[in-house]
């Protein structure tokens, strides 16, 4: 097979959780332990640092990888969902695995694989930590996908774990509180590996130390009320919330023998998006008008878009907004501005809400606009309508940022 026809494979045959959503969702570790006896455990002797959280996972994987490429380590990054390209989960020092490593591990594996039954995101796991082992990476920053305890990720044993904040997300499959969610994303936390946390507190917190005292793992708990020195490239205060994050994180690697300069992380923290391609997050993709995508998807990322559109200056604000259809969509339109233009659309994924059933429940908590037939559609409405000195937003779903950018 070639790349596209191994594409193609992959597509059809696995269960892809960001397609089909919660029938993908193999809730235990049985699949990818599997996975790994066939490969001969590529995951054991791997340095890495594990990351889960409800948001900031992804920025905070990024800022640890471009801090530890600063440094001259050979560095894996393993992240999702991808934009553009399934290649962008899978880098070593920011540049993604080649299309010949893909096509040769789906012909190789593939009948030895078929029987198991994994998924997409299980097989894309076993694919990156072979080929971390093959090309003889350092040190990884590998991002949980859902959850954590049950993670596909979660057969590595780290140098440190993080795990960045609780928010809504998921809840049909991590639990219908706040402190069930904690649970499921301190499943990561192992015996005698030191834990960050990004932001917690009260009984989330207290989820954290029960499960760290439990295994013996030292807890950090990062202090969000820090001076920020350094300059960032990734824009906002959340960004400057998963840095004190990362920072905490890297202060441990230092700790344990990692020689990590205080040059390196300057360095690293303002080249972000050079070092590793990180993109979708306040992302400006035009300036005529003012575009700007954000992949937050669910309320704690809308929150933070919020937070975003009243430090930029604009006129009139264009929102092209689509969603999944397994989120809290309630609870994400009731964060959004009434005030603004509503461009309704549906990514091409069957996991997509449909854009009139969207336009019917924003309507609900006073968003109104139009809906259209596709995602590039409706910018281009967007785009169309706006004014100089207007804002045009992409948001809602990082399936809906990937159709644009």
């Amino acid at each position: 097979m070639n790349y596209a026809e191994t594409l193609a494979y992959l597509n059809a045959r696995l269960p892809m959780f960001s397609r089909i959503g919660k029938a993908a969702y193999k809730a235990d570790l049985s699949n990818t332990h599997a996975l790994m006896e066939l490969l001969g455990h590529p995951e054991q002797g791997l340095k890495c640092v594990h990351i889960a959280g409800t948001n900031g996972k992804g920025s905070t994987a990024n800022m640890i990888a471009s801090v530890l490429q600063e440094t001259g380590y050979h560095t894996g990054l393993h992240t999702s969902p991808h934009l553009r390209d399934f290649r962008e989960r899978f880098r070593i020092n920011g540049e993604m695995i080649p299309q010949a490593a893909i096509t040769d591990f789906v012909e190789q594996h593939h009948e030895a694989f078929e029987p198991i039954g994994a998924s997409f995101f299980e097989w894309g796991v076993a694919l990156v930590l072979e080929w971390f082992r093959r090309e003889h990476t350092e040190i990884a920053v590998i991002e949980c996908g859902l959850g954590g305890r049950l993670d596909s990720t979660n057969v590595v044993t780290p140098e440190v774990c993080v795990i960045t904040n609780i928010g809504w997300d998921h809840a049909d499959l991590l639990g219908d509180t706040l402190e069930k969610i904690a649970g499921e994303k301190a499943g990561i936390i192992k015996p005698g590996i030191p834990v960050v946390i990004g932001e917690a507190q009260g009984t989330i917190a207290e989820v954290f130390r029960r499960k760290a005292e439990e295994v013996g793992a030292p807890i950090h708990f990062v202090d969000q009320g820090a001076a920020m020195p350094l300059q960032l490239d990734l824009q906002g205060p959340h960004q400057q919330r998963n840095a004190r994050t990362a920072l905490a994180a890297l202060h441990i690697l230092r700790e344990k023998g990692w020689t990590i300069t205080d040059e390196h992380i300057a360095a690293g923290l303002s080249h972000v998006c050079a070092n590793t391609g990180f993109a979708g997050r306040w992302q400006t993709i035009a300036q005529q008008p003012r575009t700007i995508v954000d992949i937050g998807h669910n309320a704690d990322g809308l929150r933070t878009v919020r937070t975003m559109l009243e430090q930029t200056p604009h006129h009139r604000l264009h929102i092209v907004l689509g969603t999944v259809g397994d989120k809290d969509i309630a609870r994400m339109l009731g964060l959004l501005p009434r005030e603004a233009a509503y461009y309704f659309c549906k990514a091409d994924i069957p996991r997509g809400l449909d854009a009139d059933a969207l336009k019917l429940e924003a309507a609900e908590h006073g968003l109104h606009g139009i809906s259209f037939p596709s995602v590039k559609a409706a910018l281009a409405a967007a785009q169309h309508a706006a004014q100089a000195e207007d804002l045009v937003l992409v948001t809602g779903s990082a399936f809906v940022v990937a159709e644009v950018v």
